[in-house]
């Protein structure tokens, strides 16, 4: 059975993907290091775990498997569960997969790199929109579809 993990901190999508998950009746985890109102849906699980970088991330990773969809922005985090055999769609509904995460791997790799060589190349990036959020939730219904 498909399981939804929503890498929660900073994730502008929960609300939207608790919609879907409970119109498809799909068990999803939403995990971040706290702060976040617990919802009363039976479909959703708060999962809340320790302070550290990266935490999150690993209980994701270390669950995620074939089938399942992931929820992140978090480019090796996207690596990880893609290897272990999940979909994993981006807040815009970008879909990452094995044929784009390692250019897209490596894109954010230099972009690190660059903004480390300046220091006032920081920040930047578009913000999320509308049209984000509509193409997250036309891209997540599909991806669920064919899921299931």
């Amino acid at each position: 059975m498909t399981k939804i993990y929503v890498d929660a901190d900073a994730c502008p999508v929960k609300a939207e993907v608790e919609r879907v998950a409970t119109r498809h009746k799909l068990q999803t985890y939403i995990v971040s290091n706290g702060g976040l109102r617990p919802s009363q849906n039976p479909f959703l699980e708060n999962v809340i775990v320790p302070e550290g970088p990266d935490i999150a991330d690993m209980w994701i990773a270390d669950r995620a498997g074939v089938g399942d969809v992931v929820i992140t922005g978090d480019i090796p985090l996207a690596a990880k569960v893609i290897e272990a055999g999940a979909k994993v769609v981006k807040h815009n509904g970008e879909i990452l997969n094995t044929a784009n995460i390692g250019n897209v791997l490596a894109t954010r790799d230099l972009m690190a790199d660059l903004r480390a060589a300046d220091p006032f190349r920081q920040g930047g990036g578009k913000g999320f929109t509308k049209a984000d959020r509509s193409r997250f939730l036309d891209t997540l219904e599909r991806v669920l579809r064919q899921s299931t």
